[in-house]
């Protein structure tokens, strides 16, 4: 089709490439009887690589997801893209496991090399620090040397203190944080971006749909706004212009898995430029960000100023938490809510029902929060033992059970 539209690039930072600005998640492929529909996501791969996708994340933990990337992209296409991977940072017990894991990743993507390769998920520099203890300078820059990895950086769901820290411990060419217009001041947030673009790092956004939240069952007075604007969009679009209005945002991740979204998203991706919203679309955006916060049960920020908490209490992450099951309602903020709450990989638990009311938090909290209250109210409302409990079933399948 000679009228296909054409995603643009921007630079990946101090990398030097250019990158395709949506980029192709592939945490939900779809799926049939119990396993990924591998016609189906063929064919949507390829006609996102045809409209000029070139940059395809995965990870060791997403069930199938390299094994049917790397099998797709076998038939030709390998050469043609980058592939990005993560270590599974719950998972290294050893520098061995490192070595283990990354062999086990360059089998099942069927390649020498992986362009980009991810620390996943480092939550602390603490954490960092730790992996560093085992080894992982030297791991990942054996691998640089070998030429088995390309490009180095990590994703983070942690707090912008720790975030800035892990920015500057080690020369990183790019990181991946949480970034949407309902999070924009949440985890690394916009300072988070702005601090580690200026430092030369490429910046992915993932979640720019908070995982479909931003275009299935929104607030009534968001959907209100979004239909009563004179510029005709989808939620989505709205949303996705949102965080590409962000020079310092090299690309954007979509968990795409049907046929219509690989074609709406690389047609907004083709026209998306930095700084392109007028004045008035801001400002849509700001009335809709409001109309999301007046949903919310606790007015968190997010600045993790209360951490860290004596009981090992995530305390924004179980208010972020919370706050989506308001404001969007469904199973995912519960399931979500055990993933990272819950112990999940092996770290140790961090729900809100762990708090002991030593007010710590609230002496530090810029908000003046009854913390110690919404954290009761939190646990009452988000601890479901059989949600915990499925999340257990599914640690032991992810990091026993794949090899």
């Amino acid at each position: 089709m000679t009228d296909m539209p054409r995603v643009k690039r921007r630079k990946m930072g101090r990398a030097g490439e250019d990158v395709s600005i949506l980029g192709y998640g592939c945490m939900r492929f779809p799926r049939k009887r119990g396993g990924i529909d591998m016609a189906k996501t063929e064919a949507q791969i390829l006609s996102g690589i045809e409209r000029g996708i070139n940059y395809f994340d995965t990870a060791y933990i997403y069930p199938g997801s390299e094994k049917a990337l790397g099998s797709i992209l076998a038939g030709g296409w390998r050469d043609k893209v980058n592939i990005a991977t993560k270590l599974p940072v719950p998972s290294i017990k050893r520098r061995e496991d490192m070595d283990a894991i990354f062999d086990i990743q360059a089998e099942r993507l069927r390649t020498g090399h992986i362009d980009y390769y991810l620390i996943h998920n480092i939550t602390s520099f603490a954490e960092w620090e730790g992996l560093k203890a085992l080894g992982a300078t030297e791991f990942i820059e054996g691998l640089l040397k070998s030429g088995r990895i390309r490009h180095i950086g990590f994703s983070s769901h942690g707090n912008l203190m720790d975030f800035k820290r892990i920015v500057d411990d080690y020369p990183w060419e790019f990181c991946q944080i949480q970034f949407n217009y309902i999070d924009e001041n949440f985890q690394a947030g916009r300072a988070g971006l702005e601090y580690a673009s200026q430092r030369g790092l490429g910046v992915i956004a993932m979640e720019p749909l908070r995982g479909g939240m931003l275009t299935g069952r929104m607030p009534a007075a968001a959907r209100r706004l979004i239909d009563g604007f004179a510029v005709r969009r989808t939620p989505a679009e709205w949303a996705l212009r949102w965080v590409w209005g962000h020079e310092g945002i090299s690309l954007l991740l979509s968990g795409m898995n049907a046929m219509e979204q690989v074609a709406e998203n690389t047609r907004i991706a083709s026209e998306a430029e930095a700084h392109s919203l007028t004045a008035e679309e801001l400002e849509l955006i700001s009335r809709l960000r409001d109309a999301f916060r007046e949903a919310t049960k606790v007015g968190c920020t997010g600045c993790a100023y209360c951490m860290p908490c004596p009981q090992g209490v995530n305390i924004p992450q179980c208010f972020a938490q919370y706050n989506n099951r308001a404001m969007f309602g469904g199973i995912q903020p519960y399931i979500e809510y055990a993933m990272y709450l819950d112990g999940f990989g092996g770290r140790p638990p961090s729900r809100a029902s762990a708090c002991v009311k030593c007010g710590a938090c609230e002496a530090k909290c810029p908000q003046k929060l009854p913390i110690m209250e919404c954290l009761e109210e939190t646990a009452a409302a988000m601890e479901k033992k059989y949600l915990s409990g499925l999340v257990r079933l599914g640690r032991k399948i992810v990091y026993h059970g794949l090899g």
